[in-house]
């Protein structure tokens, strides 16, 4: 009996991160670095990792808002304006967009492979 739970459980698994997948790809646009260039400076450049990692290194121009704080700021962010976010790898970029799809924002972006990627323009702080 308990190998049927098991299995259950595991199969709910996969479908729900096939779901969560496939969502991801309708409602984010992955763009390479190249695209990502052409665009930020017209977008809302969002780093969503958190501030320790921001400080150590940023693309020049972004706000810092960390996904666990993400629920609380949206706010500072606006729906008519294309959203450009970025983390270190692209999984809590991903994870930000649907959050913010939640709450109505449509015109979302993310950089292909993170910051760690990432070979323009960076800023630390000291």
């Amino acid at each position: 009996m308990s190998w049927w739970i098991l299995l259950a459980i595991i199969v709910a698994f996969i479908a729900f991160s096939i779901y969560r997948y496939i969502k991801s790809k309708k409602i984010l646009t992955t763009l390479t670095e190249d695209e990502f260039k052409q665009g930020y400076r017209k977008a809302q450049l969002i780093d969503v990792r958190e501030p320790k990692e921001f400080d150590g290194g940023h693309i020049l121009g972004a706000r810092n808002i960390p996904l666990s704080q993400m629920r609380n700021r949206t706010a500072e962010i606006r729906k008519d304006k294309p959203v450009y976010l970025y983390c270190q790898s692209g999984a809590r970029s991903t994870r930000a967009a649907m959050l913010l799809n939640k709450k109505g924002y449509e015109d979302l972006n993310h950089l292909q492979g993170g910051f760690k990627k990432w070979s323009g323009k960076i800023k630390a702080k000291k």
